[in-house]
């Protein structure tokens, strides 16, 4: 009896001592937020101090690293994944490390991106113009892509209603991100909130915060912009009458004339006393002397005497 307690003893707990089998982590699940993807879990019982490994893969792909020995309890593996398709289904596993030892690998429920992830909400602003509000909606930033690129066919669904009386209030669903409500009761408080609707996801988007803004008197605004336009009109009407006026005194102040300084206009005005520039001015052209000169061919010596130049000087 004996051998045989010690027998089943060493099979039943050798394995653990050998191959040193950590317990594995726990609660593991992957989760996405405006398409990112992180895989979560909760560390093993009764094992502290232990690291972790993680790795991803789709259905298309083997096993891809994504986190090695973190003491975190989670893998972004959206950073540096270059391989990621916002159409992908991903699976994440873990396991616990510790020095040699290691313990099984715990694998995920599949994750679809663009079908599971979580879109966020919309960022909304208001801008009052008289009883008209127009609404501007932008939507949130994903770590993958554009949501206008992953939900072509995204539309807003907006909700709005008088401050005070939610429970009148109106929806209306639209695909662009700008839309003016009109014919709103003047000097009253409207308050708006949105989601998006994707048509794909699952679920639609997180709603945005409620905001709010005042509209103003329909005749007050009228009569604030026709004062505005008359007194630009004013303005324009005195500059041209004013630039017509003086547009001489204008014209010298913009483009002034260039004068000499005195003493250059007495120098070039005034005779000037040099007794060479006298000269100068009451030279002659001086008498050329000249000398007469005949000269005779040899057709007119007969006689073979020598020919004789008559000169005049």
């Amino acid at each position: 009896m004996r051998i045989f307690l010690t027998i089943i003893t060493t099979l039943c707990c050798a394995p653990k001592v050998i191959l040193g089998v950590l317990n594995e982590p726990r609660n593991v699940h992957m989760t996405s937020h405006n398409m990112d993807m992180v895989l979560r879990w909760d560390p093993p019982e009764n094992t502290p101090e232990v690291f972790y490994t993680a790795e991803y893969n789709s259905t298309v792909s083997e096993s891809r690293p994504g986190c090695v020995n973190t003491s975190l309890l989670y893998c972004d593996f959206t950073t540096g994944a270059w391989s990621l398709s916002v159409y992908g289904t991903y699976r994440g596993r873990v396991r616990a490390q510790r020095g040699k030892e290691s313990s099984v690998w715990v694998e995920s429920s599949p994750l679809t991106l663009d079908k599971n992830t979580i879109i966020g909400p919309p960022n909304v602003t208001l801008v009052s113009n008289g009883v008209h509000m127009t609404i501007n909606i932008r939507n949130p930033v994903f770590r993958i892509s554009e949501l206008r690129r992953v939900y072509n066919r995204a539309s807003y669904n907006i909700t709005y209603w008088k401050e005070g009386e939610e429970g009148k209030a109106q929806s209306l669903s639209i695909q662009q991100n700008l839309v003016v409500l009109s014919d709103l009761e003047p000097l009253s408080r409207y308050c708006v909130k949105a989601h998006i609707n994707t048509q794909t996801n699952i679920k639609t988007s997180q709603e945005s915060r409620v905001t709010c803004e005042r509209t103003t008197d329909r005749e007050r605004t009228l009569w604030l912009e026709a004062v505005l336009t008359f007194v630009v009109m004013v303005m324009v009407v005195t500059m041209v009458v004013v630039a017509v006026l003086y547009r001489k005194k204008l014209s010298s102040f913009l483009c002034p004339s260039d004068s000499l300084p005195q003493h250059f206009k007495k120098n070039i005005f005034e005779t000037p006393s040099s007794l060479i520039y006298v000269a100068m001015g009451n030279h002659h052209p001086p008498v050329e002397a000249y000398d007469q000169v005949n000269v005779m061919t040899p057709d007119n010596n007969t006689d073979g005497r020598p020919l004789v130049a008559e000169e005049d000087h």
